[in-house]
């Protein structure tokens, strides 16, 4: 039996834009994959590079931030930090071996429904391209105990359950 990969995406948006676009995409019953499950922030320049890798780290095989356009942040240069941070995490995640391609960022205005359904569709066709998150089936091994985060070893993967 052949079955379709269907990856899981987290997706952080800002509460202006970003949830703005997605209570719209709602409001108009535009249709995008259910697959993406989304995190709220004030905006996008208080994502850390922290929050991106950790979603990689729980499960995600793909993960995406959605921001305010570029020049008309409402907090002025908050979508430049988020890109920013998104750029830094896309170099860490080449340094551990994931692909910096499941890592993406979109800018929008909260009236662009269709490109907040887009973006959703873009991400899930990158990664499916991609395949699964590598850290699932332990293709990439992190090392915990450099990181000074201490694992039961009964319960292996911290990650979503499969």
């Amino acid at each position: 039996m052949n079955e379709v990969f269907e990856p899981e995406i987290t997706a952080f948006y800002c509460i202006y834009c970003g949830y703005m676009a997605a209570d719209t995409a709602g409001s108009l019953q535009v249709q995008y994959p259910a697959n993406v499950k989304f995190v709220r922030l004030p905006c996008t320049g208080k994502m850390d590079v922290r929050y991106v890798l950790e979603a990689f780290e729980q499960g995600a095989d793909g993960v995406y931030a959605v921001a305010c356009p570029i020049g008309n942040c409402h907090h002025v240069r908050g979508n430049e930090r988020g890109q920013a941070r998104v750029r830094r995490a896309a170099e860490l995640l080449e340094e551990i071996g994931l692909e910096s391609e499941r890592l993406g960022m979109f800018f929008m205005s909260g009236s662009q429904a269709h490109t907040f359904a887009a973006a959703a569709q873009t991400m899930t066709e990158r990664i499916r391209k991609l395949g699964p998150n590598p850290l699932k089936n332990g293709q990439v091994k992190v090392k915990e105990s450099e990181r000074g985060v201490e694992v039961d070893e009964d319960i292996g993967f911290r990650g979503r359950k499969l």
